[in-house]
């Protein structure tokens, strides 16, 4: 299921962190917004890693669940750069 993650961290060094687990499962589409394609074991556990991390009084995070029927309605333009998951891993 692809996860749209964005957020806004008031501390550098915070979002520094943030950015830093949100690569480990995504990619970046934006500065602080990344597509995450998880099952949910995977998104719970970065929501977990993320909210171990942010300040609640200063920080926001979001997440959007976008289903399979809605993928193939986003529309991009200029310089979007949209990673697609790979159809199959070859070891």
């Amino acid at each position: 299921m692809l996860h749209l993650v964005a957020y806004d961290i008031a501390d550098p060094k915070r979002l520094r962190l943030v950015a830093r687990i949100c690569e480990n499962y995504g990619y970046r589409v934006e500065k602080s917004v990344f597509e995450c394609n998880l099952n949910d074991d995977q998104f719970r556990a970065l929501w977990r890693d993320l909210n171990a991390i942010i300040d609640t009084e200063e920080d926001a995070l979001v997440a959007y669940r976008i289903c399979r029927a809605c993928l193939e309605e986003i529309q991009t333009a200029g310089c979007v750069i949209r990673v697609e998951p790979p159809v199959a891993y070859i070891f």
